[in-house]
């Protein structure tokens, strides 16, 4: 996909992946970006490095969650900025919890931001793809939407769900020339993943780095974009045996803080030697 002249609509822009998406995407030759996300100064702060590449930055704050604002706030930017040619869905909450001390208003966040937000901007932008006869989707989901990950299971959940979501639409939407694109980083150092006790042995990656990867894929036309060595061992090892990636995932999983607790008295032990 040549990105040159093009109009592009980012989700989650203000922070993380989406901002360093965003930010790639204007150093690639973007003419205008839309930028979407809650938190409208964060979204300013983008916009004033956007527009030092001399790409045009729309400003939509918009909660995904609340179809109606999300319908009126399409309508108007399709009405005075579009056609938009590509539809990033990078917006997502995560939250970390052993399944049985989950909470429930944590998990409805999840699923309503990660999958309903992204089915309700993703049918609106499509729907006026298709009598325009042309687009790029990307749904970013996640290397835990090809491997579930324990203490993730509503997050690993969406991200399978974004997986099979990006796969239907790829047949469907193909009769009307749209183009879907999933997007599967590993873990990636963000704000949302800062205060979380990461899987033992993975190197994070960094969110420029999957923005590279993104353009790379666009200009391929991969239908699913992996992010680094790790992704791709860890998808092969998935596929060729599974039941052994289960019990590797099991060892890396994050230790408890009882463990935690034990494993650095262990150490202390061992240093005072």
């Amino acid at each position: 996909m040549n990105l040159q002249g093009k109009t592009i609509l980012v989700t989650g822009a203000s922070r993380g992946i989406g901002r360093a998406i965003a930010l790639e995407l204007a150093h690639q030759g973007a003419q205008r970006l839309i930028l979407v996300a809650r938190t409208y100064p964060r979204l300013v702060e983008v916009a004033t490095e956007i527009e030092a590449f001399g790409v045009e930055a729309v400003l939509l704050a918009l909660d995904l969650a609340q179809p109606r604002e999300v319908n009126i706030a399409i309508a108007q930017a399709w009405r005075d900025y579009g056609p938009i040619h590509l539809l990033v869905n990078c917006a997502g909450v995560a939250y970390q919890a052993p399944f049985l001390q989950s909470q429930l208003p944590q998990v409805q966040e999840e699923i309503a931001i990660n999958l309903m937000g992204m089915y309700t901007i993703t049918r609106l932008i499509a729907r006026r793809m298709a009598v325009q006869r042309q687009g790029t989707i990307v749904n970013v989901s996640s290397l835990m939407g090809k491997i579930a990950a324990p203490t993730m299971a509503t997050y690993s959940a969406t991200k399978f769900g974004i997986l099979g979501f990006s796969q239907a639409l790829r047949s469907e939407l193909s009769v009307h020339n749209i183009r879907v694109i999933a997007l599967l980083p590993s873990l990636t150092d963000t704000d949302m993943v800062r205060n979380f006790q990461w899987f033992r042995w993975v190197i994070p990656t960094t969110p420029q780095i999957v923005a590279q990867a993104l353009v790379r894929g666009l200009q391929r036309g991969t239908p699913e974009i992996l992010v680094g060595w790790q992704s791709y061992l860890a998808v092969w090892g998935n596929r060729l045996m599974p039941g052994m990636m289960e019990r590797v995932s099991r060892l890396m999983a994050p230790l408890s803080e009882k463990q935690h607790i034990l494993e650095q008295f262990k150490k202390a032990v061992a240093n005072s030697r």
